[in-house]
């Protein structure tokens, strides 16, 4: 049975809506993963692709498969360097509609380009599908059985590994991410220089991955003295807290050591440390 499909990429773009939707709506499951990888490693670069080659016979489909990927890995670093310098900053879903609008855009263009070749010209996925009768096994030769079973325990073996790791227990480590960022979101523009009486403010990022919600506690300390705390409650497995932490330098100096302390809930030693050299003037 020979299968065509000449509109892959709405088929393409309709997989976009649906994995937006579970990232806003369903962010806690394995879809969004199995659905995110094309969609990072793939979709930019087949878009592009299809774009600059709007033909059938200007690549190979090994080509055009195979500079899907490669264009995708350099597409997507350029997306994420265009995101720092704004205001929404690195995060999952400026960059999950960035990447969706690069797809849709470019995906138009390809539209476009398409649409003004003729039929026979124009691009599209083909591939035949042959459904083999038992009795057409019996008849093959035995080289031709040994690969057939092979296949199919191969094909078996892997829906029984994903259905296992899907509903067993994840086992992979257990840690938590903590950052800084600076006051409008990026990883820029970290106060430097602060008045005595002034207040230096920085944002502090919290991810958890220790697979069970957690509690926390951050604890700001400017040359190894206390100087503020802050809790926070309730971050679920796989979420993010983000917040403004705000410290106040009670004394001048240069190059004083401002230490933010992210503790586990009940714990006694700090998680993380991450900390910024201030110089505070009068």
């Amino acid at each position: 049975m020979k299968i065509k499909l000449k509109h892959e990429l709405l088929l393409l773009n309709l997989f976009n809506v649906i994995l937006i939707f579970i990232v806003v709506f369903w962010p806690s499951n394995f879809i969004r993963i199995i659905l995110g990888i094309p969609f990072i490693l793939f979709f930019p670069g087949y878009t592009t692709i299809s774009a600059l080659y709007p033909t059938k016979d200007a690549i190979s489909a090994t080509h055009r498969f195979i500079l899907s990927f490669a264009l995708s890995i350099a597409i997507i670093p350029l997306i994420l360097l265009l995101l720092n310098y704004t205001s929404w900053g690195i995060k999952t879903n400026p960059i999950l509609y960035s990447v969706a609008a690069y797809v849709v855009i470019i995906s138009g263009v390809a539209w476009i380009r398409r649409l003004r070749r003729s039929q026979i010209d124009r691009f599209k996925i083909e591939f035949n599908i042959s459904i083999p009768m038992w009795k057409g096994f019996w008849k093959a030769g035995i080289a031709n059985r040994i690969i057939s079973i092979v296949l199919i325990l191969a094909i078996l073996g892997a829906i029984g590994i994903l259905v296992y790791v899907t509903k067993m227990p994840d086992k992979s480590e257990k840690y938590t991410e903590f950052y800084i960022l600076g006051i409008d979101g990026k990883t820029v523009d970290y106060p430097q220089s602060i008045t005595l009486g002034e207040t230096g403010k920085v944002i502090i990022g919290i991810i958890n991955h220790e697979h069970a919600a957690m509690n926390y506690n951050v604890e700001v300390r400017i040359n190894n003295l206390k100087n503020s705390e802050t809790s926070i409650t309730t971050v679920l497995d796989g979420a993010k807290w983000e917040d403004v932490i705000v410290f106040t330098p009670i004394t001048v100096g240069i190059n004083q050591k401002v230490e933010f302390l992210l503790y586990k809930s009940g714990e006694v030693s700090p998680n993380e440390t991450l900390y910024l050299w201030v110089d505070v003037t009068q």
